[in-house]
């Protein structure tokens, strides 16, 4: 995985509002820590922040924190949004060590159409979205894809199953379901329920038709009262 160059200016303030301030000039707070160092208290453009995030690792990008001319490899930690607009606010940047393992969650995606599923009314369930592993930074995985091709209503696709790439392992439980299948059939009446059913429609047809006939007969009789 290679590394992305993301400039960042040291020596903001740390007050709130410093930091409003700071977002109105479209400046994002961050701080960034790690491997002894001192916190450093650090600001990036929200621009560029993108721009440097835009490839396909995402937020598990490398990126080379340059700071006053010191470059701190780094990842993000912790993203911080405003809890209704949902854009960023602050940001957490753990410095590392290129050469240590580290532990990161990747995406997990689906690939393939599992064909004997739909034929049978079942749907394939994603119930892991993330997988957390552990290996070193530039051997970072842009994610997972399982072929969901060849499963059938019973199979269930589990953690042990799962296509790590040689360097990677996962901290996540081996027998823990990531692909499993949900039967969406309708249930079909047996051939008992479905007389009953038939008979009780019968009925309440015949008692409306029953009632129709007496209120006939009550009208006539008033007519000949008259």
């Amino acid at each position: 995985m290679s590394e992305t160059v993301l400039i960042a200016q040291a020596g903001r303030s740390t007050g709130s509002s410093d930091s409003r301030r700071l977002r109105a000039d479209d400046q994002i707070p961050a701080v960034v820590y790690g491997h002894g160092m001192d916190a450093l208290s650090v600001s990036v453009d929200r621009r560029e922040l993108r721009q440097a995030l835009s490839g396909s690792a995402g937020m598990n990008t490398i990126l080379d924190l340059t700071v006053d001319g010191t470059v701190y490899p780094s990842l993000i930690k912790e993203v911080q949004r405003h809890p209704v607009r949902r854009n960023v606010q602050h940001i957490d940047f753990i410095q590392v060590n290129l050469n240590e393992e580290i532990v990161v969650a990747i995406p997990i995606h689906l690939e393939g159409e599992a064909k004997d599923v739909s034929a049978n009314g079942g749907l394939v369930d994603l119930t892991m979205q993330e997988l957390q592993i552990r290996t070193t930074p530039r051997n970072i995985p842009e994610g997972i894809t399982i072929d969901v091709s060849e499963m059938d209503m019973d199979s269930v696709i589990r953690v042990e199953d799962l296509p790590l790439p040689s360097g990677v392992e996962t901290t996540a439980d081996a027998d823990a379901p990531v692909v499993t299948v949900l039967t969406m059939r309708t249930p079909v009446l047996d051939a008992e329920e479905e007389a009953l059913a038939a008979a009780a429609e019968e009925a309440e047809g015949e008692g409306a038709e029953g009632e129709g006939g007496e209120a006939a007969g009550d009208d006539s009789g008033d007519d000949d009262s008259e």
